[in-house]
């Protein structure tokens, strides 16, 4: 079993990850910048090492910083949480190579699924089906791209995630201009400019399914829909994905599997599709090679701690698991509270929590690195919190949800509650008629 663990990571992910580690008695480091000295995750964190300076380009998206502070700690293990350098090869490579147990997928796997276009090519190979699109070097070869797939479409970043570098496109008048921002942004969130065209469907759901692997078995534990979003960034996630006939279901779960198993994968991770909402057809879009920020949910409805299976597995162990112990009971939500004025175009609004009074009872878990005093630093996003509810059915959680957001209280700082609260007060929410429209329809008053 791993020994001592160093946190590569700050915020609740970080905490979330201390504390399953003490669970299972392993000593924790956690590697902070300058910013997060003081944090929620030093405090519980058994040792703190300093990693750098508050900017994350000179602190958790250092490499060379992160393992030299890895190796100072005398950890035989890194876990990366999720962002940062959590899909890096390179610091999975510069992992094995100083004899650190990297707790995430082989360096093969990462450097599969964090290049979209090789993981398309990959996801062909395994036969998933993949949306109709494919890389534009230069925008002659966008253009020629976009008359193939049509519009609306989509430009991607080759090396991006969580909406950055990612543009909509509606007809050939904006093509030129929708590229030099696409390409523009990617440059300057993933150092690689490159991009490709993908056909955007209309009415389309965001289904994930979370997977588990050894390197030889794969197991599923289920969909997510993460269908509501706001410029391609998830606002609420649950599990299981609702009005999914089951035979689709199956069929998406058994992709993911399939890529997994394909991969030889190791570790936790999420495989993403494209499903239309009105024909159910489904399309591979990429694999997240890492812990999720709505891993939760997941969580809720299987009672897998998925940390946990992350560290047995790179420990060395091979699943406990099986397909036939996964049985998912009622449904689970998860809102991310953001310190953001929403009303105001989301601006961040970093500070310090005069006071943070979080919800709690039946069905109420909240995952959190802001208390009283606790800070949001202006270096990083703007995560608080999440907020996840479970109830016997949808219904329930949604009941639990509502509830719950009626309590919380953030002062000191803006926050997205009052949002989540609208939205999960709507009628089509309330129905599952979700899409990724939905935020763009909603009426926020």
């Amino acid at each position: 079993m791993i020994r001592r663990l160093f946190i590569a990571n700050r915020g609740e992910i970080a905490f979330r990850v201390i504390r399953t580690a003490k669970r299972l008695g392993i000593e924790t480091v956690l590697g902070a910048s300058e910013a997060d000295l003081t944090s929620a995750a030093a405090w519980l964190a058994d040792h703190i090492v300093k990693v750098g300076p508050a900017p994350s380009a000179q602190s958790y998206l250092d490499v060379a910083k992160v393992i030299a502070a890895t190796k100072l700690s005398g950890a035989d293990a890194l876990h990366p949480g999720y962002g940062f350098l959590s899909e890096n090869v390179g610091l999975a490579r510069a992992c094995a190579e100083a004899g650190i147990a990297f707790v995430g997928p082989s360096s093969s796997s990462l450097e599969a699924m964090g290049d979209k276009l090789m993981a398309r090519k990959v996801g062909i190979e395994a036969g998933l089906p993949v949306v109709p699109g494919g890389e534009a070097g230069d925008k002659e070869e966008a253009r020629r791209r976009a008359q193939e797939t049509g519009y609306p479409l989509l430009l991607k970043a080759v090396s991006g995630g969580g909406g950055k570098g990612m543009k909509r496109v509606d007809n050939e008048s904006q093509l030129d201009g929708q590229i030099d921002l696409a390409m523009a942004e990617a440059q300057a969130s993933f150092g690689d400019p490159r991009i490709y065209v993908e056909r955007f469907i209309t009415s389309g759901r965001h289904i994930e399914v979370q997977v588990l692997g050894d390197g030889v078995n794969a197991i599923h534990l289920g969909t997510r829909d993460c269908s509501i979003q706001r410029r391609f960034q998830k606002l609420v996630e649950e599990a299981p994905a609702a009005l999914l006939p089951d035979d689709k279901r199956t069929a998406i779960e058994q992709a993911a599997v399939d890529l997994a198993k394909f991969l030889a994968y190791r570790g936790a991770g999420t495989v993403e599709f494209l499903v239309d909402a009105v024909t159910f057809d489904f399309y591979f879009l990429e694999m997240n090679a890492r812990i999720q920020v709505e891993h939760p949910v997941t969580e809720a409805i299987t009672g897998v701690d998925l940390i946990e299976q992350q560290l047995l597995v790179a420990a060395g162990s091979k699943l406990a698991l099986t397909q036939e112990m996964i049985r998912p009971r009622g449904h689970a939500i998860e809102v991310r509270i953001n310190a953001e004025n929403w009303r105001e175009d989301f601006q961040p609004s970093p500070g310090r929590a005069a006071s943070a009074k979080w919800p709690a009872g039946e069905g109420i878990r909240v995952d959190t690195h802001i208390f009283n005093g606790g800070l949001v630093p202006p270096f990083y996003d703007s995560l608080a919190g999440k907020l996840i509810v479970h109830g016997n059915d949808r219904a329930e959680a949604i009941e639990r949800l509502t509830a719950a957001l009626s309590v919380f209280e953030l002062e000191g700082m803006d926050s997205t509650a009052g949002l989540h609260a609208i939205i999960a007060a709507d009628p089509r929410f309330r129905a599952g008629d979700v899409d990724t429209r939905f935020f763009g329809n909603l009426n926020n008053g």
